[in-house]
């Protein structure tokens, strides 16, 4: 019997640690006398603002607190969690959805194109 394997399709997609790390987010930077550098919401990837889950508390499945974290719209139109390290990929058409890191470099590896020959595929 024949073996198949299943084409793997071509993604955009950007590792997310922080509010303003998509570049469809376009995020600024707002001064701030006195702590930590911050940027405006996202357009893409939002503040983590669950009401029913406090900021401060520390996330279970990624040990970051969940104030580091950000919010998507997901497929089905509902909120989803994204965790500092995930890669939020973009859709062929136009919507974006987040894959763990573990899952998505298990998934796909980045292609080397003419225009970046220099580039290593780890």
């Amino acid at each position: 019997m024949p073996l198949y394997k299943k084409k793997p399709p071509v993604v955009e997609a950007t590792q997310w640690f922080r509010n303003g790390d998509h570049p469809m987010d376009q995020s600024t930077k707002v001064d701030t006398p006195d702590g930590p550098e911050r940027v405006t919401e996202g357009a893409v990837v939002r503040f983590f603002n669950w009401l029913h889950i406090p900021g401060d508390r520390y996330c279970a499945e990624c040990g970051n607190q969940m104030r580091k974290h950000g919010i998507i719209d997901g497929l089905n139109g509902e909120e989803e969690l994204v965790h500092p390290g995930d890669y939020i990929v973009t859709h062929a058409k136009g919507y974006f959805y987040r894959r763990s890191q573990a899952d998505f470099e298990a998934m796909y590896e980045e292609l080397v194109t003419p225009e970046t020959p220099n580039q290593m595929v780890t």
